[in-house]
């Protein structure tokens, strides 16, 4: 009867341990300490000529899966694939398919996902074990949430990026599917954004970029952390049987994707003519570990917006700021004279917690002082990235919120360069030009020219009640 008791006390004591777990740990935003803030180099984000790498924008979601495909196509040594999400489909079909043509042929493919996106997503998949159960591949996941540490279900890796051999590297906002990639379901697309980093070989004494140099390193801090496991290379009995016929669908699809794509399958390929002159490119990223972090990324990027001499442009999905954000965005706009946000309408955003947030706090981002903008756009945009003067670009996959703040690991390119920087301003142009800007009053500016997609009187009610509850756990947005 006592152990009976025990029991029943147990199973009502389980679910507290779990929730207050995962919330606890992660309440407090924590500041940068003084051994970041005196490591820190803002001269050195900038160059004084060109350098030997060079730069281009990619906008267009099949423009950004040619590029990956035409990317692995061009290793010899060694490809990093490293991203939030996969999830099968057919962009990720070409990316996985090619993937294993260029194992077979030496290539040392690391491929490394977010525990939890990877065991919601990938795991169970005969594709994924045929492609991880390769000699030449392996497949980690960073994090995998265990209900005994509930705390492991936040703190997750949001990096996104593919590095090839000593020469090529592309990072930004997309995820592995095709939500992001391709234009292989035109119903279900966002919009988002990366840029390509290209080192030009032959140069003399150029070596190793910079900013290859620097986020291999970072990739490798993480590959060989405690946190990351290989998955996919002990299958069952079950699986074992079904692995053949997976592989069998992956060389099938190659080969169709080799026959209509011969552009894109073919190695050889010279960048230099897509890609500008850029002076310096640096990667910039916040801690690893899976704990409450600094605000490495943050406090770097805040600074350089500071700093500005007249003008500052953020392209954000969604905001959701801290009280040290929102102190960090008055000081921005007190200082630089031109300051705008552009984010995402209610209407057209696709984060529901993050669009509940902002929907509550909607007048608290207005009072920093900087020019709000909504999009309404046809799509999402998923973009990440901000201009700062007419030389510093950035772009990466940090979202002006928390839970990119203070709780994931992120990464950012900064780079120094005029060209990039206006073919970046381009595209945000493209964006704000399906944009309104909020009045100080909370209205919108009136334009005929941009439409105002409206709630639904049931999204209405539901932001209503979302607005107030996530407040409760809104360091986690």
């Amino acid at each position: 009867m006592l152990r009976r008791y025990h029991f029943k006390q147990l199973l009502l004591l389980l679910p507290a341990y779990i929730i207050l777990g995962a919330l606890l740990p992660f309440m407090h935003t924590r500041q940068v300490g003084e051994d970041f803030k005196k490591r820190f180099r803002p001269e050195t984000f900038y160059g004084s000529s060109p350098c030997t790498d060079r730069a281009r924008i990619v906008e267009d979601s099949q423009d950004a899966l040619d590029t990956r495909i035409q990317m692995i196509h061009q290793a010899k040594d060694r490809i990093v694939l490293t991203t939030f999400d996969i999830r099968d489909g057919e962009s990720c079909r070409d990316i996985f398919s090619s993937l294993v043509e260029a194992a077979d042929r030496g290539v040392k493919v690391r491929i490394l996902v977010d525990g939890l996106s990877g065991v919601a997503h990938m795991s169970g998949n005969p594709v994924f074990y045929a492609a991880g159960s390769h000699p030449g591949i392996e497949i980690k996941f960073y994090n995998v949430p265990n209900p005994l540490k509930p705390w492991t279900f936040n703190g997750r890796m949001h990096d996104k990026y593919l590095i090839i051999d000593n020469s090529l590297l592309l990072l930004g906002g997309r995820n592995t599917y095709d939500y992001f990639l391709g234009e292989y379901n035109q119903d279900k697309l966002s919009y988002d954004r990366d840029v390509l980093i290209y080192h030009a070989p032959g140069k003399e004494n150029s070596g190793q970029s910079g900013v290859l140099s620097q986020t291999y390193r970072y990739f490798e801090e993480i590959w060989t952390s405690e946190y990351c496991k290989t998955v996919f290379k002990n299958p069952s009995w079950f699986m074992k049987q079904k692995i053949p016929g997976a592989l069998n669908q992956l060389e099938d699809h190659y080969r169709v994707l080799a026959a209509k794509n011969p552009d894109l399958t073919s190695p050889g390929k010279d960048y230099t003519k897509e890609t500008v002159p850029i002076n310096k490119a640096t990667l910039i990223s916040n801690p690893i570990h899976i704990f409450a972090k600094e605000p490495w990324v943050w406090y770097q990027v805040q600074y350089l917006m500071e700093h500005a001499e007249n003008k500052v442009m953020i392209h954000t999905p969604y905001a959701a700021l801290s009280r040290d954000m929102y102190q960090g965005m008055e000081a921005i706009a007190s200082n630089v004279p031109s300051v705008k946000l552009l984010l995402n309408a209610t209407s057209v955003g696709d984060n529901i917690m993050a669009s509940s947030d902002y929907t509550r706090n909607r007048k608290k981002i207005l009072n920093t002082g900087v020019s709000l903008y909504e999009y309404f756009g046809d799509r999402s945009s998923h973009g990440k990235s901000f201009l700062i003067d007419d030389r510093l670009s950035l772009i990466g996959s940090y979202n002006l919120d928390m839970r990119s703040t203070y709780l994931d690991t992120e990464t950012i390119i900064v780079i120094d360069g005029e060209e990039l920087n206006r073919q970046l301003g381009a595209c945000i142009d493209v964006l704000a030009a399906s944009s309104l800007k909020v009045e100080p009053d909370g209205s919108l500016e009136s334009n005929d020219k941009v439409p105002v997609i409206p709630l639904t009187k049931r999204e209405k009610i539901f932001f209503a009640i979302t607005s107030r509850l996530f407040q409760l756990i809104r360091y986690l947005i």
